[in-house]
């Protein structure tokens, strides 16, 4: 079967002329989403799109994914197709304009199949929309998908996509990696560009991409990858393209690793420090040097990153007069950012930097940390949501993702590989990342981890 191939087969059988754009969107189009994967479809634009894509023939500059359909996470803004933001105050917004991330995957050659599914603004780490049904995670459809790209998760896990970019603002590409048993890279601060809206002024948010293997994550993320004028921040320009960083030996590396959560005190699942205890292992195994270090962020930072998160919810307000239609979480998130006075913001921001200067100085000696993704394989549907209690709600999403906003401080790429299975079949992922802009070493590490230790193969039920 077509879904069967990895993404940068399903670009080579395209580049041969073996399959057409369009009969790929038609293969995508047929499979039934029981995973609660999209918002949104737009098989019909799809279509339109691989049909152009034919007419006007291969440019001689298209990339090995062009004529590969993809989704559009349902934060962006797509031209002429509802966008809901994940939030029923915005269930007949349809805008008039798509933003760069859209127009960037539209150039690429990549027909969209729809708006995949996100929480409310999203914010939370489970994907529940009150606009859709809840995106679960295919190896167990009881279970979450994570979020906030839980539906590009859902949807790429189960084949219903190859691959989809997703966006994660304190882990929301590689929480729903973990849950369902892909990769998910987000790269550097600054190496995708956020234009023209620019919606996170702290520098927290960035796309990212989420794949079966390493290589169609690093292709994809060269369709995604790029600096625009105006933009606040940038990464340096890589040396080549990030697939081909796939294909290269990392070299003996130092890596740094530790257990210890950074924003909650949680008692870890067995299958998380498994699936850690395992990847350090093999990291020796493959000639690394692994070595425990503390926690390079205090517990004091905690308090400022969550004036940011609730300074940034409050900046996505409700149309005038739906204000009633948003989710408790995200109103009593909302009143806690108004509360904050703009120089307490500035001040959180300014000790944010000095946290994550203060960490990449620590662990500048090693090319890359290790440690779990999450604190548990992925919970049931509704576990984390509590809508009597936002609080509480807030408090479960931090003790179920101890580790991943780290990076979205310090600005590191990281990336979610699915290296461990539960006894009763739930994927465990582990996360590494590198210094700022060392996409190309990560990579090419997590590319040498899935040839020692490969899973594509692995398939879900209903598959």
């Amino acid at each position: 079967m077509l879904h069967d191939l990895t993404a940068l087969e399903q670009g080579d059988a395209v580049r041969r002329r073996e399959v057409s754009p369009l009969e790929l969107v038609e293969h995508y189009a047929d499979r039934a989403d029981t995973v609660g994967a999209f918002i949104t479809t737009t098989h019909e634009q799809a279509r339109d799109h691989a049909r152009r894509l034919a007419e006007e023939g291969r440019p001689t500059d298209a990339g090995p994914l062009w004529g590969v359909p993809t989704g559009i996470k349902d934060l962006h803004p797509t031209a002429g197709v509802r966008t809901t933001f994940g939030s029923a105050a915005y269930d007949d917004f349809v805008p008039e304009e798509s933003d760069d991330l859209v127009l960037t995957v539209e150039a690429a050659g990549l027909p969209s199949l729809g708006k995949t599914s996100t929480p409310e603004f999203g914010s939370p780490c489970y994907t529940e929309p009150d606009v859709a049904p809840p995106a679960v995670t295919p190896w167990d459809t009881t279970r979450t998908a994570g979020g906030s790209s839980g539906g590009a998760a859902a949807a790429v896990a189960a084949g219903l996509l190859p691959v989809a970019p997703g966006s994660d603002g304190g882990g929301s590409i590689r929480i729903p990696a973990s849950c369902c048993g892909l990769v998910g890279l987000k790269p550097s601060r600054g190496r995708i560009s956020g234009a023209p809206r620019y919606g996170d002024p702290v520098g927290l948010a960035t796309a990212g991409t989420l794949a079966r293997s390493v290589r169609d994550a690093a292709a994809l993320l060269d369709v995604l990858a790029g600096r625009r004028v105006g933009d606040p921040f940038w990464a340096p320009e890589s040396s080549g393209t990030f697939l081909d960083a796939c294909d290269r030996e990392p070299g003996r590396l130092r890596v740094a690793r530790f257990l210890t959560p950074v924003i909650a005190d949680v008692d870890v699942h067995p299958s998380s420090v498994t699936a850690w205890d395992d990847a350090s292992r093999l990291l020796e195994d493959l000639g690394h040097d692994v070595e425990d270090v503390p926690v390079p962020i205090p517990r004091e930072a905690v308090a400022d990153f969550e004036t940011c998160w609730a300074v940034l919810t409050a900046l996505s307000p409700a149309p005038p007069g739906r204000e009633d239609r948003l989710r408790p979480l995200t109103r009593w998130l909302s009143g806690l950012g108004h509360a904050v006075s703009g120089p307490e913001f500035g001040l959180a921001i300014g000790r944010l930097r000095q946290h994550a200067a203060a960490a990449l100085t620590a662990l500048a000696p090693y090319d890359v940390v290790l440690t779990p993704t999450l604190a548990s394989p992925p919970v049931e549907v509704g576990a984390l949501r509590d809508d009597a209690d936002p609080a509480s709600d807030f408090a479960a999403q931090k003790a179920f993702t101890p580790w991943t906003s780290a990076w979205n401080v310090t600005g590191m790429p990281a990336v979610s590989l699915p290296l461990h299975w539960t006894g009763d079949g739930l994927p465990v992922g582990v996360m590494l990342a590198a210094r700022p802009a060392e996409e190309e070493l990560l990579l090419s590490l997590a590319a040498q981890v899935e040839a020692a230790a490969p899973w594509v193969d692995r398939r879900p039920p209903g598959w």
